[in-house]
This record gives structure tokens, C-alpha cells and sequence, in this order.
């Protein structure tokens, strides 16, 4: 798997699939172990994640990492992060459709290597852009929902948490589920300070 991942992380290198290729420093690929049984997704870089190419890494990556480790998972021994597009959007906009398009099938096949068994989909764009373009965030979120073969939970992105904290309640609530989850699927004996 690792191979086939080298492979997709050369072509993901070298993409000119849409118009964000051009104002890039970096793509930003993902990070994590090829063995995750948890995959979160974001929106897409901003500017730290495309000066350092890699994922979440200004402040809500800062507390994206916090609240992993507050339910007991992190990005080096259990969770793989990865965005709806690999290429920063000017102004940190959200992405554009035909962006949104030509990334996700990188993304999909991330997905397909890594075969977890929860992801967790960080604010509308990752819910609209993997699962439905129709869902709202705020009505769907902390409820499972089955998508190729995956549960997956939507829930907020860390940086509207940041912009309200009276999310961060909500989001909580939500982790904690997946710490339930991932004890029926995959570690009955995982640790969470949380819950």
C-alpha cells in the first residue's frame, strides 16, 4: 500500500487539473499512518498548510490536534488527515465546484488505500463535497451516516469552532461518539480523557 501511495502522492504533485494549481507554494497531500482506522477531512489549505505542506497546521489545526488527543487518537499513531482539495484557495475561500471535482477523486482514492472504518467530515465543505451537496452542518451533524462502506460523522470544522466557541459543546458530543464507535469497531480498550 505504501507504494501505492508514493504513486498517488507523485501524481497529486504534478496536478494542473484545475486553476488552484497555480497560485500553490505547496500541494498538501495529507498526513497520518496508511493504517488509520480514522480519516478526517477539512476543507481545504490555508496559507500556514501550503507554506509547510501539510494539514491543519495554523490554529485550528492546533485545536483540531487538541481535541484528537482529548478522545484519546492523533494524527501520528491513529488518524489520517486530509482536505476536499489539496491546493490552497485564494483568500482561503472555500473551494469551487470544478475544484471540488478535480480533487476528490485524489481524495477517494486515499480513502479506498487507507479503508477506515470512521471518518470524520470537518464542517459543510467535507459533508457537501464527499456526501451530499444538499445536507446542512447544523442539521446533520454529530449523526452517523453511511457512505461507501464508512461511517461517517459530520461535525464542525475547527475553525468555526474558533469563531463560536459555544460549538465546541456540540463538536465534544460529537467525538465522543466516535470514541463509542471506534470501541465497537475497532479498539474496545481505547482510552479517552473525555469520555
Amino acid at each position: 500500500m505504501n507504494k501505492e501511495f508514493e504513486l498517488l502522492r507523485k501524481e497529486i504533485a504534478v496536478c494542473q487539473k484545475c486553476p488552484l494549481a497555480e497560485g500553490r507554494t505547496n500541494v498538501v497531500f495529507g498526513e497520518g499512518p496508511f493504517s488509520s482506522k480514522i480519516v478526517c477531512i477539512g476543507e481545504g489549505p490555508g496559507r500556514d498548510e501550503d507554506i509547510k505542506a501539510r494539514p491543519f497546521v495554523g490554529r485550528s489545526g492546533q485545536l483540531l490536534d487538541k481535541i484528537l488527543v482529548e478522545f484519546g487518537f492523533s494524527r501520528e499513531e491513529n488518524v489520517f488527515i486530509g482536505n476536499i482539495v489539496k491546493c490552497r484557495p485564494p483568500d482561503n475561500r472555500a473551494p469551487k465546484p470544478l475544484e471540488r471535482a478535480a480533487c476528490i477523486p485524489f481524495l477517494l482514492k486515499q480513502i479506498e488505500l487507507i479503508q477506515p472504518k470512521i471518518i470524520i467530515l470537518l464542517g459543510a465543505t467535507a459533508l457537501n463535497g464527499l456526501v451530499d451537496p444538499k445536507l446542512k452542518i447544523t442539521k446533520v451533524r454529530g449523526n452517523w451516516i453511511e457512505w461507501n462502506g464508512c461511517l461517517a460523522m459530520p461535525t464542525f470544522h475547527p475553525a468555526a469552532i474558533l469563531r463560536n466557541p459555544n460549538l465546541k459543546k456540540e463538536s465534544r458530543e460529537d467525538f465522543g461518539k466516535v470514541v463509542e464507535k471506534y470501541r465497537e469497531l475497532v479498539n474496545p480498550n481505547h482510552k479517552a480523557e473525555y469520555c
